[in-house]
C-alpha cells in the first residue's frame, strides 16, 4: 500500500491580483504525491462583490482542479471563503493536530481591517441572539463567525485593474499608519492566541494549524503546545505547507521555480508519537 501523505496549505486567495498563482496548474507540482490535501480557508473570496460571474468561475474551476490532482480533498473555511464548505475545523493525527483558518481567534475576526468595527457589531448581535454558553462553543463559534463573514463585502480583492488593486491594497492595509501597528500587534498575539484556543477547545492536540494572518512561522508554548502558521500565497510573506504521514509532522516553505509552487527542504521535523518532543530543526 502507497505511503499516505497529507499536505496542509492555507490562504491561497486565488482569483485575486495579489495571488502567486495566476493558473491553478501552476500548483500541481506541489500536489504531487499528496493522498489528502487540506486547504485551509480563504482559498478564494467568495464574498459579495461586484463581479459575481467572476466569484463563480473562480469556484468552480478551484473545485474541479483539486478533485482531478487529489481526489481526497478537503476545504475548510476562512473568513473569506465562508460559504465554500460546511466544515470549519479539522482534527487529524489521532487528535493530535487541530486545524482551523485562524480569524475565530479574534474577537473582531480582522482586527487590523476598516470592518473590524462593523464586524464587532454583527457578532455581537450574533451571540446575544444565542444562549451565553454557545459563545465559546467551537462549533457554534464558528458557525456564528461564518455568518457574519459572508455578510462583509469585498474590497480590494475585487478590483480588475492592476495598478488600482495595488492602490486600494495600500489603502486597506497600511492607511492610515495605525492600521500597520494593529498588523504587527496582531502578528504579536495570534500565536498565544492559536494557543489558548486550543488549550480550550482541543486540550489533547500537541499541533494547531492556522493560517489567516498571512505571517508564516513555527512557536512553541510552555506546555510543549506548537503553533504553526501556513503563511499565505500572496507577498509580501512567504507561505508554508504542513505535511502529514501516520509517524511525522513536517513544515517545509513553500518554493516558486519556473512559475510553480513546489515544497521545499524541510524547516522542521516533529514526531506524532511523542507529545511534547522538540522539534529536529533542518538547516
Amino acid at each position: 500500500m502507497a505511503a499516505q501523505l497529507t499536505r496542509i496549505i492555507s490562504d491561497l486567495h486565488f482569483g485575486e491580483h495579489a495571488c502567486r498563482i495566476g493558473r491553478l496548474p501552476q500548483l500541481s507540482p506541489l500536489l504531487e504525491g499528496v493522498t489528502h490535501a487540506v486547504l485551509n480557508g480563504d482559498s478564494l473570496d467568495t464574498r459579495p462583490g461586484p463581479r459575481p460571474a467572476h466569484t463563480s468561475e473562480t469556484r468552480e474551476a478551484v473545485r474541479a482542479f483539486f478533485s482531478r490532482e487529489v481526489a481526497d480533498t478537503t476545504f475548510l473555511t476562512g473568513n473569506h471563503d465562508a460559504d465554500f464548505s460546511d466544515r470549519h475545523f479539522l482534527d487529524l493525527a489521532r487528535g493530535a493536530v487541530f486545524i482551523t483558518h485562524g480569524d475565530v481567534f479574534f474577537d473582531d475576526m480582522v482586527p487590523w481591517s476598516q470592518d473590524a468595527p462593523h464586524i464587532r457589531r454583527l457578532l455581537a448581535a450574533e451571540f446575544k441572539a444565542r444562549p451565553a454558553h454557545l459563545r465559546h462553543d467551537l462549533a457554534h463559534r464558528l458557525a456564528a463567525f461564518r455568518r457574519v463573514a459572508i455578510q462583509v463585502p469585498q474590497r480590494h480583492q475585487s478590483e480588475t485593474n492592476r495598478l488600482k488593486y495595488a492602490l486600494h491594497y495600500l489603502v486597506d492595509t497600511v492607511w492610515p499608519p495605525q492600521r500597520m501597528l494593529r498588523v504587527v500587534h496582531t502578528w504579536h498575539i495570534a500565536p498565544r492566541l492559536a494557543m489558548e484556543h486550543t488549550q480550550r477547545h482541543r486540550p489533547r492536540a500537541h499541533f494547531v494549524i492556522s493560517g489567516h494572518t498571512h505571517r508564516p512561522g513555527i512557536w512553541r508554548g510552555r506546555n510543549g503546545l506548537v503553533a504553526i502558521n501556513t503563511g499565505s500565497f500572496c507577498p509580501p510573506l512567504r507561505g508554508q505547507c504542513v505535511d502529514l504521514t501516520d509517524t511525522t509532522l513536517t513544515v517545509r516553505p513553500v518554493e516558486y521555480r519556473r512559475g510553480e509552487a513546489r515544497p521545499g527542504a524541510p524547516i522542521a521535523e516533529f514526531p506524532l508519537a511523542e507529545s511534547g518532543s522538540f522539534p529536529k530543526t533542518v538547516p
